[in-house]
């Protein structure tokens, strides 16, 4: 009798370790699925957290600002909530000097609201482009030539608020092309700016204050013009009207050696080009709104060679 309640005893034991183990089996699987989980779901907000930077200038909707909280307090206090139309200029070459007049001009206008039917004007904005103000001695067109000019870099910002004009609908009061072509944008969108001069000036044609967010990043110029409404799509197209191909001019450098040639200016061919826009609307009508013609000069090679 008292073999078989120790034998009963001994089951009940077994059975219950067996539980137990079966029950922590359990739970470490519960345990892994949930950190693979986990894992997972990490790796999908790294996935949308990720920005693809543009290649060449273009239309863009996503911005290194998208979170920044000054930004976010900027649109809720100016009740600017919808991003209207976006752009960025993406630029190969440029030396510090005009990096830091691009930065420069860029923060100026950083966060100016243009009210409905005002105008926006680059010069009275973030120039006089002057030493005292920060401004230092970058690349600029004068006369057809390439020279070095205190605020040279800031028709960078100029084309990249025009682009963004363009592609938010709104009315282009006063641009300049440059008086030879610029390899950042296309033929026929680039805009100039000399303070005294030439201006780059757009209206606020919509029924809602604007808000205008901009930042340097590297290479890239970021704008985004935000209000109440999304503008309509917009499709830019050029026609070139004549060509006139570059030819190439050559400097002596002693201190190259014999046969080697260095390139100091990639030059490109004198166009003119005539630009309209169609903008297609909700509903699928489409207009063409004219943007008229600019005439480039052809830009120079410039090689250096020891002869």
């Amino acid at each position: 009798m008292k073999l078989k309640h120790f034998l009963l005893t001994v089951l009940l034991l077994s059975s219950v370790f067996l539980i137990s183990c079966s029950n922590a089996t359990n739970e470490e699987k519960n345990s892994e699925n949930s950190s693979a989980e986990d894992v997972t779901k990490d790796k999908d907000v790294e996935k949308k957290d990720v920005v693809t930077l543009p290649e060449e200038s273009q239309s863009v909707t996503t911005f290194p600002w998208d979170k920044d909280e000054d930004f976010l307090n900027a649109l809720k206090k100016n009740d600017t909530d919808v991003l209207i139309a976006g752009f960025s200029t993406v630029f190969e070459e440029s030396s510090p000097e005009e990096s830091v007049n691009i930065d420069l001009a860029a923060k100026t206008i950083n966060g100016t609201i243009v009210e409905p039917g005002e105008v926006f004007s680059q010069n009275e904005t973030a120039g006089p482009y002057t030493e005292e103000k920060g401004y230092l001695e970058g690349i600029g067109y004068a006369g057809g030539e390439v020279i070095k000019d205190v605020g040279g870099g800031v028709c960078n910002v100029a084309t990249t608020l025009y682009n963004t004009s363009i592609a938010s609908n709104l009315d282009i009061v006063e641009r300049h092309n440059h008086s030879m072509p610029v390899p950042y944008v296309p033929y026929g969108q680039d805009a100039a700016v000399a303070y005294g001069y030439k201006d780059f000036k757009f209206k606020n044609n919509t029924d809602h204050p604007m808000l205008i967010w901009t930042e340097l990043e590297d290479n890239r110029l970021y704008m985004g013009f935000y209000g109440k409404e999304k503008a309509p799509e917009v499709t830019w197209e050029h026609e070139t009207l004549s060509e006139t191909k570059t030819t190439t001019k050559y400097q002596t450098n002693p201190d190259l050696n014999e046969g080697e040639e260095n390139i100091l200016i990639d030059g490109m061919d004198g166009k003119v080009v005539e630009s309209i826009l169609k903008i297609k609307d909700e509903n699928g009508e489409e207009k063409i709104k004219d943007l008229g013609k600019s005439s480039y000069n052809p830009m120079l090679n410039i090689i250096e060679r020891n002869e």
